[in-house]
């Protein structure tokens, strides 16, 4: 069991979030998801709370029915480290389309295949060629 887990909070789109990654990541998929009902919080339909799996690794994640002035920042960004280049490009390609492209594909000083970006929900990500 993780003793530390991330939250990814959602403003009302954590469930087409869920679905995007767990379709960019093979072997993931959906542990668990929790929706509100009638008369409830947030708004009928939306994740109270939600689990999925990419590559391994347990993501959480919420929608938040509270509007607030603040969304994800490149700060903290999820790393994803790659076995071939075709992995790379493939993910970093599906990864960007309606994001943001922080340092293109290419590479650097500290990986010979690196990109960073910000999908289209917001979240950073840091894509690189595992070294050899």
């Amino acid at each position: 069991m993780q003793k530390i887990t991330n939250l990814l909070m959602f403003d009302g789109r954590a469930e087409e979030a869920i679905n995007f990654y767990i379709s960019v990541f093979p072997n993931s998929g959906l542990l668990h998801i929790t929706r509100y009902g009638p008369n409830e919080a947030g708004p009928e339909g939306s994740v109270v709370h939600a689990s999925f799996v990419l590559y391994g690794q347990v993501f959480t994640c919420i929608d938040s029915y509270t509007k607030h002035a603040f969304t994800f920042t490149p700060s903290l960004t999820l790393c994803v480290n790659c076995e071939t280049e075709d992995e790379v490009d493939d993910i970093f390609d599906k990864l960007t389309k309606g994001g943001k492209v922080l340092m293109p594909m290419g590479p650097y000083p500290f990986n010979k295949k690196f990109g960073w970006a910000t999908d289209k929900f917001g979240v950073s990500w840091q894509v690189s060629l595992q070294p050899s």
